[in-house]
């Protein structure tokens, strides 16, 4: 999927410059700058690891202001507990009880936060506070390690709980 976005966006540039006479086929260091996403699967994460321990450091330091303490919910999303309450009349959705994949975690933590300067952890951070979240909801253990093959190996508690979508349109 990556690849063909860089090749439609070059395509595309390169359509531009010639029928418009302006602008120029990007770069592949500027096509790698906005390809950063994660799928599912884990793939796309990069190189790098971080300990449950650490990401306690950098959640205190860059996350607690908004998502409370011990990630309970403030001005920010409540981020941990909520398991068995999706089924019920006031169901608690979290990362330990609605997401579906860890890696989307990783994807999301570096794209967008922190909410006043997203994109400024290191991946080794957002390593770090993908474990230490995940360990406040029990899903790695609180001396967890995670690099791009642990994190892609865990299996979250709704992962079978999205079904497909039905409706031509999306397919």
């Amino acid at each position: 999927m990556m690849v063909l976005i860089a090749l439609v966006a070059a395509t595309a540039s390169a359509q531009a410059q010639s029928k418009f006479g302006i602008g120029r086929a990007a770069t592949p260091d500027e096509i790698a700058g906005w390809n950063i996403d994660i799928g599912r699967d884990g793939g796309g994460l990069p190189p790098g690891s971080g300990t449950v321990r650490h990401g306690h450091e950098i959640f205190v330091q860059q996350c607690a202001a908004c998502h409370g303490d011990k990630a309970e919910g403030g001005i920010g999303d409540r981020l941990v507990g909520g398991q068995g309450t999706l089924a019920t009349a006031k169901p608690v959705r979290t990362v330990g009880s609605y997401w579906p994949y860890a890696p989307t975690l990783f994807d999301y933590i570096r794209r967008a936060m922190p909410q006043n300067a997203p994109q400024s952890l290191s991946n080794d951070d957002v390593y770090a506070v993908s474990a230490y979240i995940l360990s406040l909801n029990g899903i790695v253990p609180a001396d967890a390690t995670l690099d791009a093959k642990s994190l892609a190996a865990v299996r979250m508690p709704n992962r079978n709980g999205f079904g497909g979508d039905p409706r031509p349109d999306v397919k």
